[in-house]
């Protein structure tokens, strides 16, 4: 037997001892978290400040925060309130009205203004919202 397969049977050799024990092979491949915790961010991942949000939300809770409000300008428009919404979603709003690909003029020029790490923050306060 060569030195490159010992170390794949005594692997394969635990594994099968493993599975015959009980313990599920895959909960040692993955990561666990306690209840509530969530997976670390990914490397490079913007990850959302709650607190930082609320200051930088300061103007979208202009017209956010408003029940029935609509905006009128260039059309009328029925505003949604956003509070306790998914942040995911917030973010990926935000960045299609900072593309262009949503259309509405004050909102593309608020996204506009936006970095990455500023929509994180916001989105983080508004689905903090409950």
């Amino acid at each position: 037997m060569t030195n490159k397969l010992l170390p794949m049977l005594r692997t394969s050799a635990a594994l099968v001892a493993l599975a015959g024990s009980g313990v599920g092979i895959a909960s040692l491949l993955v990561p666990t978290f306690a209840a509530g915790q969530s997976a670390p961010p990914a490397a490079g991942e913007v990850v959302g400040n709650a607190e930082r949000g609320l200051t930088k939300a300061a103007t979208c809770l202009g017209c956010h925060s408003i029940p029935g409000y609509k905006a009128d300008f260039p059309i009328v428009y029925s505003v949604p309130m956003i509070g306790g919404q998914n942040a995911k979603y917030i973010e990926s709003a935000l960045k299609a009205y900072r593309k262009g690909e949503r259309r509405f003029p004050s909102m593309i020029a608020t996204a506009r203004s936006l970095s990455d790490q500023d929509i994180a923050d916001v989105a983080a306060y508004f689905s903090s919202q409950r």
